[in-house]
């Protein structure tokens, strides 16, 4: 049976590659993933999943990072012009782009949930010929948008796991959740699906990766570890403008309390437990030479190799935010754009996935464990079933890639797909 879902796997590549270029080449960023989602929704309906979509799935309070109205109606219109099945939209409004497909086999066994994460990041990609996307025609048509981290083959790869798991769901025992998650890309959209309750029935939660922790073909990595948890955080200062020559006085200073606040927080005391990050990425603050500046804007993040130190750090970081508008007497908010946990792979699992990898004959190297030295959301999803008594991993599959992930020149080879679709599904098949 293992043999015949390797090769009807193998069978069905053509189709995957052609939903990973049609996706690639109309990548959607976080929250705006209207047309990828209602196709992906479309796939499943037709294949006779029971959905949930939009707020069945997404908690609106907890979204993080989301675009303007305006924005949002900008790119739910392009959706339909670029041939977004329209029947889904409208459980999508406000970016509820997540969704959740249910296969219940009825036979005893656990709950597994497979997350694949579907959103592009905020790029324009490379347009020289020897970039293969621009050459062969599926380079990305809506600009700032481009998937350079692999995510349009992540939910190829959901569509294949759906298809040959419906196809062979005789085999299979449980409960199957197919989880489509938007908004990846800066840790923004895990959060909403958790706090929805979409994993609070998950026994088994599996994530993958192409090529972030293995740049070489039929390459398996059996767990990842060293997620570092983060919170990322905008920050506006308002003051008061004023003349900066005439009546200096009556300005109060937006620009100064951010440019305190940003050397204040490289200050924050490192923790005993273990590494801690700080960053100020972005300060934008003025509005001429003359002018007492009246609003700044500080882009920061903060990291954690726990989310107890995270958490640490995040706490200090606000302490200094509030202290800093005080002493200049301007005023402050801080809204989150985004987060994730600490998580660590249970080690049941990385043996199940090492004894499948093996036994599939599939890969030439495997390797247990890699720290991921990074952040990822899927460690809300990971973290919860933990808690809950259950157990999580999340693997990683290597390929060959023309440049780093985020990168302009980003690509990768498409014979991973595949092999990704026959991995999970042999794994599902185990739990």
């Amino acid at each position: 049976m293992n043999e015949q879902l390797i090769n009807r796997a193998r069978e069905i590549q053509t189709e995957l590659v052609e939903i990973r270029r049609d996706f690639h080449k109309h990548a959607e960023a976080g929250w705006t993933e209207f047309r990828t989602a209602a196709i992906i929704a479309e796939y499943l309906d037709n294949l006779g999943y029971d959905l949930l979509i939009g707020d069945a799935v997404i908690d609106e309070q907890a979204m993080m990072g989301v675009p303007t109205t305006e924005v949002l109606a900008e790119h739910m219109e392009r959706a339909k012009t670029q041939g977004a099945p329209e029947k889904y939209l409208d459980q999508m409004a406000g970016g509820k782009t997540g969704i959740v497909a249910i296969l219940d086999t009825g036979k005893p066994g656990s709950v597994v949930g497979l997350r694949f994460d579907i959103d592009a990041n905020d790029l324009n990609e490379a347009s020289i010929d020897d970039h293969r996307p621009h050459a062969e025609g599926f380079a990305s048509i809506n600009p700032g948008a481009m998937h350079a981290c692999g995510h349009d083959g992540h939910a190829a790869i959901g569509l294949g796991v759906a298809k040959l798991l419906m196809e062979m769901k005789d085999s299979f025992s449980g409960k199957i959740k197919l989880i489509f998650q938007p908004a990846e890309e800066g840790v923004r959209g895990a959060a909403s699906m958790m706090s929805k309750g979409v994993v609070d029935d998950v026994d088994v939660m599996l994530g993958m990766h192409l090529g972030f922790v293995g740049k070489e073909n039929n390459l398996l990595v059996c767990g990842v570890n060293g997620f570092l948890a983060t919170s990322k955080l905008d920050v506006t200062f308002k003051g008061v403008p004023a003349h900066a020559g005439a009546k200096p006085e009556e300005g109060k200073s937006a620009l100064l309390a951010a440019a305190a606040c940003t050397m204040s927080l490289q200050g924050i005391y490192r923790h005993s437990a273990g590494a801690s990050r700080i960053n100020v990425g972005v300060l934008q603050a003025g509005t001429g030479r003359n002018v007492v500046p009246d609003h700044a804007l500080m882009k920061v993040e903060t990291r954690g190799v726990t989310s107890q130190i995270n958490e640490f750090v995040k706490k200090e970081a606000l302490r200094m935010i509030e202290a800093s508008a005080n002493m200049y007497d301007v005023e402050f908010e801080v809204k989150e754009a985004g987060g994730a946990m600490s998580g660590e792979s249970d080690q049941e699992l990385i043996e199940l996935a090492k004894k499948v990898g093996e036994a599939s004959g599939m890969f030439n190297t495997i390797n247990e464990t890699v720290d991921l030295g990074g952040s990822e959301d899927f460690t809300y999803f990971m973290d919860h079933v933990q808690k809950n008594g259950g157990k999580s991993s999340y693997l990683g599959l290597g390929t060959e890639i023309a440049a780093g992930h985020h990168d302009s020149h980003f690509d990768f080879d498409e014979g991973v797909l595949s092999t990704s679709v026959a991995m999970l599904l042999l794994m599902t098949k185990e739990l």
